[in-house]
């Protein structure tokens, strides 16, 4: 699977955010795009996104919305004879998804919070064009407050954006066991015979843990069939 990160951000280079999640998105297959030639040359923007599996549009929200640069990328770049299904159809059957950055917690947004609408409301229109596209509408992906992150806490938030990135697919808690197990083992391989062992032992117990898990939904499932028999 081939993924196209979109970034959008007025200042990037000062960015501790974007910097931090650009040398996560270091993968094979992941190509991170800052768009910044003016004009921007279309056909290598259609081209680079024509041949992606899943598109990221990655920004920092700015009064409840992307910068403006996004939106002028979206006005140059999807053209009607591109993107519309009913003409190009370039990017039908892709997915498309959101990360997205914010200076407060992502908490603060919901019904009865400081910002009193969630982050879904507010991303309404990426979600209309996705179905006008004809792509696959992923859950947004939200860093909260980078800045103010325990190392811990970058620790996962590297592992959870590189899987978003990443995972096929992303909906199914059996995929992301999967792709972790993959990634523990490609670490591994890189690793004294010692740490390969400590490693695979994680790994087992991963193996192991997902199979309980599994067995205890098959058992709920069970229950709930004979309820409502």
């Amino acid at each position: 699977m081939k993924t196209v990160v979109i970034v959008s951000h007025p200042n990037i280079a000062s960015s501790s955010t974007q910097q931090f999640l650009r040398e996560a998105a270091a993968e094979p297959n992941v190509t991170w795009h800052v768009p910044t030639d003016q004009p921007l040359d279309i056909p290598a923007e259609q081209a680079l996104i024509r041949d992606a599996d899943r598109l990221i549009f990655q920004f920092p929200l700015y009064w409840y919305s992307a910068p403006a640069s996004l939106k002028a990328w979206e006005d140059t770049v999807l053209t009607r004879s591109f993107a519309y299904p009913s003409v190009g159809g370039a990017l039908v059957g892709k997915e498309l998804g959101l990360v997205i950055s914010l200076g407060q917690p992502a908490a603060h947004y919901t019904a009865g919070a400081p910002e009193q609408f969630s982050l879904s409301q507010l991303t309404t229109p990426y979600q209309a064009l996705a179905h006008r596209l004809g792509m696959t509408w992923l859950p947004s992906f939200v860093v909260d407050q980078f800045g103010y992150q325990t190392e811990t806490e970058k620790m996962h938030l590297l592992v959870d954006y590189q899987r978003y990135l990443t995972q096929e697919p992303l909906t199914h808690f059996s995929d992301q066991v999967n792709w972790t197990v993959r990634k523990l083992k490609a670490v591994s391989e890189t690793q004294p015979d010692a740490d390969q062992q400590k490693i695979g032992l994680v790994i087992d117990q991963i193996s192991q843990n997902a199979a309980t898990l599994s067995d205890l939904q098959d058992t709920l499932a069970l229950l709930k069939d004979g309820g409502e028999d």
